[in-house]
């Protein structure tokens, strides 16, 4: 595509002309046409109708221009420094980082919210870009690991945030709202506040725009005297503190700081001055478009959505189609390390089965008594508790181990360490099956609920692998499951900011609890387990082809699309099966090829085995101290096991 203004300058006027027809149904909708100016400019004191139109609806269009615009900015200014397409507020866990900072802020000290709310967003947020860089600074900020180390991040942070949502409803129902991004208005306030600080981000940039590009060059950049560190820094933190100010006035709206910049540079803006002219206004325009039509349906129908979950519905579908035109070059590096034969490797898959063996034992021996104190049940006592403690056990172990199982999968396939269950976006079209049920069904059994999550699920995997037909670079397969995933998970997070009860069965779910496993869901989940986990190991010549590429393994008899075909089927019907169980606990296969491979069990056979086993360990860890860990109540295994996972692969990241 050449490079010319008239492409971007088309999709402005697009996405402007949508976002005016959008207001004009919104106003439509409180005032008559004759009324509109004098509502805007000069409202009548006495109009109700009028001062809601110019201190909530104006205000409101003004935010949602200036937000859209510096996330953009910052999605330029990361993408520009860290040479990564794929770098984002969100990607980098950057918006997740704020938002915690401001969660606990909320609970511990909320007096601190309401006189440093920017202060306390940019201290989270620039923790969590410190925490990245410190992670991937072994690595020379390396774009894979750079990614990889954002969205552990953000995994970390969002697990935390979670956490908090959960056990103090109550308090941050409305933070939680909020945190979806909500857009909402009273009066010109945030607009005075955002609009200096989102001039002053853009000309800064502007001055570092020729160090910016000759980012590019790297090595010819330091033999003309350009500081890279410095140049980069300096990028990160304009990025940082820019991202914190948005999120602290409108909470996390992520997906425009990554669409915007991938969508001005599709469209013609190679060049870094041509994206930071085009990529604000773009994103501007985006969510200037997606927030009128909100409001629009808000008049009309009364349904009010937070603005933040509707962004990514827009830009699913453009995320789709950019990974549809991405070339393998065009993203990060994911070329996997020659694999290493290490000798005991059966003995290690041996000991790794062992542990996993010992701790469900002590999962349905060991917890809590009636008083609080741990206590070993034997005997009668054991007999008793077991018909409780084994099914959660069971649906742990089996759920652990099919996700470990696809999580290997993925990432010798694409030879790429971020790949994991929850990228297919399986686990989120489950979530949306659910929702479906909950919705639509009066009083929704187990067993109801349970088939929606299982056709949603499958659903979203058929539609994936449509995509991954013609699509054999395993990249553009895993941005694709992203895309999928941001636009179900964003339906569902419109859904559970409505506060309706109902939702929060939803969040239990979502959460990875397994307190409530019936014993043929738990028997069910096991027999796919031994199902599919043969089957798994019916692939393992293929999974050891994977990593060498295309070209290696047509030559060896292995037709490159069939095979990513096949494991991404494997894949998808593991997550599925895993799923269904006891929700979406992705962590799970993300960390434990990690440690397999951390072992030294690096062939392809005794990754899957050891993964499997430690998968179904971790599970069952953290299914264990969610029991014990706050007793009397139950915390999900999801949140438990992110806490521990995430720090483990933030040291495995960190050795790297």
């Amino acid at each position: 595509m050449s490079d010319r203004p008239w492409g971007p300058a088309g999709a402005l006027a697009g996405l402007l002309a949508l976002g005016l027809a959008g207001l004009a149904a919104a106003l439509l909708g409180r005032l008559p046409p004759a009324s509109w100016g004098a509502a805007l400019f000069a409202p009548e004191p006495d109009d109700v109708a009028q001062l809601l139109v110019h201190y909530s609806l104006a205000p409101r269009v003004v935010v949602a221009a200036l937000a859209g615009a510096g996330l953009a900015l910052a999605g330029v200014a990361f993408q520009q420094a860290l040479r990564n397409p794929l770098a984002s507020p969100s990607t980098l866990g950057v918006s997740a980082g704020a938002q915690l900072a401001l969660s606990v802020t909320t609970l511990l000290a909320p007096a601190v919210v309401d006189t440093a709310r920017e202060g306390v967003a940019l201290g989270g947020a620039a923790a969590a870009a410190a925490l990245v860089l410190l992670l991937s600074w072994r690595s020379r900020l390396a774009p894979l690991t750079v990614i990889l180390a954002g969205m552990v991040t953000a995994m970390f942070c969002g697990a935390a945030s979670a956490t908090l949502v959960l056990f103090n409803e109550r308090q941050l129902v409305g933070f939680f709202i909020w945190g979806s991004g909500a857009l909402s208005q009273q009066d010109w306030s945030i607009v005075t506040e955002l609009a200096p600080r989102v001039g002053i981000a853009a000309g800064l940039l502007a001055l570092l725009a020729r160090p910016l590009a000759l980012l590019q060059l790297d090595d010819q950049a330091r033999n003309l005297g350009l500081s890279v560190v410095q140049i980069r820094l300096a990028c990160l933190a304009l990025a940082v503190a820019l991202t914190a100010v948005i999120v602290s006035a409108v909470g996390v709206i992520g997906f425009v700081g990554l669409a915007a910049p991938a969508l001005a540079g599709a469209l013609g803006a190679r060049t870094v001055r041509r994206k930071l002219l085009w990529a604000p206004a773009l994103g501007a325009a985006l969510l200037f478009a997606t927030d009128s039509a909100l409001q629009a349906l808000d008049v009309w129908t009364g349904v009010a959505i937070p603005t933040g979950a509707a962004t990514a519905l827009v830009g699913a579908p453009t995320l789709l189609w950019l990974a549809s035109r991405m070339s393998p070059a065009a993203l990060p590096s994911s070329a996997s390390p020659p694999i290493a034969r290490a000798r005991g490797g059966r003995v290690r898959v041996g000991l790794v089965v062992a542990a996993a063996l010992a701790l469900a034992v002590l999962s349905l021996a060991v917890g809590r008594a009636p008083d609080g104190t741990l206590r070993i049940a034997d005997g009668a006592m054991f007999m008793d508790l077991l018909p409780w403690r084994w099914p959660r056990t069971l649906a742990s172990a089996s759920a652990g181990a099919m996700l470990a199982a696809a999580g290997v999968m993925l990432q010798r396939l694409t030879g790429n360490p971020i790949a994991s269950p929850d990228v297919l976006g399986v686990s989120s079209g489950a979530a949306l099956g659910l929702l479906a049920a909950l919705v639509l069904l009066a009083a929704p059994g187990y067993g109801a609920q349970l088939a929606a999550a299982t056709a949603g699920g499958l659903v979203t995997a058929a539609g994936l692998m449509v995509f991954a037909r013609r699509r054999t670079g395993g990249d553009q397969v895993l941005i694709a499951g992203v895309a999928i995933g941001a636009g179900v998970n964003a339906l569902v997070a419109a859904a559970m900011a409505t506060g309706d009860p109902r939702m929060l069965v939803l969040a239990n779910w979502m959460a990875g609890s397994a307190y409530d496993v019936e014993p043929r869901i738990a028997l069910g989940a096991a027999a796919l387990a031994l199902v599919g986990l043969s089957g798994a190991a019916a692939l393992v010549r293929w999974l050891a082809l994977a990593p060498l590429g295309r070209a290696t393994m047509t030559g060896l008899g292995a037709p490159a699309p069939r095979v990513t075909a096949a494991i991404l089927a494997a894949s998808a019907a593991l997550t599925a099966a895993a799923t269904m169980a006891i929700g979406p606990l992705s962590f799970a296969g993300l960390v434990a090829p990690h440690l397999a491979a951390q072992l030294g069990l690096r062939t392809a056979g005794r990754q899957l085995g050891g993964a499997a086993a430690l998968g179904g360990l971790i599970l069952v860890a953290a299914d264990w101290l969610g029991r014990v860990v706050y007793f009397p109540f139950q915390v999900p295994a999801g949140l438990v096991g992110m806490a521990i996972a995430g720090p483990v692969l933030m040291w495995l990241l960190q050795r790297r």
